[in-house]
């Protein structure tokens, strides 16, 4: 089965208040599901991160075996893809925790979205971090 997940991540400060959301679909754009979490303190770039794995770990509990994961942060988009190097150590946690998870799915293609393209991820990312919790 083929989804599509629409990953974000956001805080409100850097480091501040986070929270990350995915939400998959099929193909043509029927909802499957979303996921969303409060992380409490800590930054942009960890929540990325943390949005790209709850997708991917409820797209692996839907039976998913072809993901294409859909980003605003143009820096997972390029680390992911081997473009950059992964140097934070907060980030490399995260990162070998994505590359363990794509063991998972037979084919994985991450593609960089511009914000106006992931409203709905979006969406629920400040959902919860408006109510300081999902």
């Amino acid at each position: 089965m083929h989804v599509h997940i629409h990953t974000d991540g956001g805080s409100r400060g850097n480091p501040g208040s986070a929270a990350s959301g995915a939400v998959i679909t099929s193909p043509d754009g029927k909802l499957l599901a979303e996921v969303s979490k409060y992380l409490g303190k800590t930054t942009n770039n960890q929540a990325e991160y943390t949005a790209i794995i709850i997708g991917l770990e409820r797209a692996s509990k839907l039976g998913a075996t072809h993901v294409s994961l859909f980003m605003d942060s143009e820096l997972a988009t390029k680390q992911l893809k081997g473009e950059y190097r992964v140097k934070d150590p907060e980030i490399a946690k995260r990162f070998l925790e994505v590359k363990n998870l794509l063991h998972k799915f037979d084919r994985v293609t991450f593609t960089h979205v511009r914000r106006e393209k992931n409203k709905e991820a979006d969406a629920l990312v400040n959902k919860c971090l408006d109510a300081q919790g999902c």
